[in-house]
């Protein structure tokens, strides 16, 4: 596909997607949710690109979904312009590859639900963070309603919905919205560092300790000892298990071969 509104670029396993699209904030219309789309299917395909990092053009990362294309929609449309965007960032959310948010600038509406479908979310000391669809007359409609309680708790997303208020970086540390905050030159410095350590480990490793924490979070603790369980044994069946802990003993660094 041809973006219009995203750049991808993929360099030393990391693959970055930029949201294209400063003059609207960055704000996710249907075309560009699409293209989205269509790049987190090359990210999945691709057997070289270990982690995923999404960020925003301009001052937004990304500013809410696209009011003017919204404005008209009937109860149908709305429910296919939904279902569109659960679909994409339910794709995101359960790669089996890392994905990471570098929240450069508004993480508003739809925007703050795209980093809420990341596994890390990095934001820079000016974002801002919202979901205020009540003062539209409307709902979150991209996975704000489940994500966000998830991550924050039920009471303090209940606050963020039912007022639609934004808040800054430093709050959103404090609620545990994002991982880390860095002034805006070092952003996207150390997002890409936390990238490359992550590319460096053991890649099947990482991948299924996304599976079994992802699996785990929503089941009762004894499914959740089986899951860890067979996971970590599964390990035991990977040259790099091999490689890794025979480095360790000969005291080098080991050499990963994602096999």
């Amino acid at each position: 596909m041809d973006y219009q509104n995203i750049k991808l670029e993929i360099e030393d396993h990391v693959a970055l997607v930029t949201i294209n699209r400063p003059k609207a904030l960055n704000a996710l219309n249907s075309t560009t949710i699409v293209e989205l789309e269509d790049a987190v299917e090359v990210i999945a395909a691709d057997d070289n690109i270990f982690v995923f990092v999404i960020t925003g053009a301009g001052k937004a990362f990304v500013a809410g979904a696209d009011i003017s294309e919204m404005k008209e929609f009937s109860s149908e449309e709305a429910r296919r312009f939904a279902k569109l965007g659960h679909r994409v960032f339910n794709r995101i959310a359960s790669l089996c590859k890392p994905s990471i948010a570098a929240i450069n600038g508004y993480a508003l509406g739809g925007g703050c639900e795209l980093a809420l479908a990341c596994d890390i979310r990095i934001s820079s000391a000016k974002a801002k963070f919202g979901q205020p669809e009540v003062g539209l007359g409307i709902i979150p409609g991209f996975g704000g309603t489940n994500r966000l309680p998830a991550i924050v708790g039920a009471a303090k997303a209940k606050e963020l919905i039912f007022t639609g208020e934004y808040i800054k970086a430093d709050e959103a540390l404090k609620i545990g919205l994002v991982n880390q905050v860095y002034q805006p030159d070092q952003l996207m410095p150390e997002t890409m560092k936390l990238a490359h350590n992550i590319t460096n480990k053991a890649q099947l490793a990482v991948r299924y300790a996304k599976m079994a924490i992802d699996k785990s979070l929503y089941v009762e603790n004894n499914t959740a000892s089986q899951i860890e369980s067979s996971t970590f044994a599964l390990c035991f069946s990977t040259e790099d298990q091999k490689e890794g802990m025979l480095a360790f003993t000969e005291k080098r660094s080991p050499k990963f071969k994602s096999k």
